[in-house]
């Protein structure tokens, strides 16, 4: 009797412990890709939660940045067939653009 008490608040100890952790998969950040190509960010609108990945991924043939307007971010050149992930901290609206190609924008929402 005391050996099944004893099994049988393990058990219960160990259920409860992987709900804990089922929570903490499941409230794992997110992860967005921007596909950069054909001079242009796609999609040029993306919403995420403030801790999410953002990967931009450059299919073009030549260099871009993704550039944030006044303060934020700035991935410097990202080269063709290579990526650049930002993980944003802070809620707002954040309009960006490559600074080597000025008609390239997008805007990166962060709820």
């Amino acid at each position: 009797m005391v050996r099944n008490r004893i099994t049988a608040a393990f058990l219960a100890t160990v259920t409860l412990g992987l709900g804990g952790v089922d929570r903490a998969v499941s409230a794992a950040p997110a992860i967005h890709t921007v596909i950069v190509e054909a001079t242009r960010f796609e999609p040029d609108i993306l919403t995420v939660r403030r801790g999410d990945v953002v990967r931009w991924i450059n299919k073009d043939p030549f260099p871009h940045t993704v550039t944030a307007l006044g303060s934020g971010f700035d991935s410097k050149i990202i080269a063709p067939n290579k990526s650049w992930r930002y993980t944003p901290r802070k809620k707002g609206v954040f309009a960006y653009f490559c600074t080597l190609h000025s008609t390239m924008k997008a805007t990166l929402r962060v709820q």
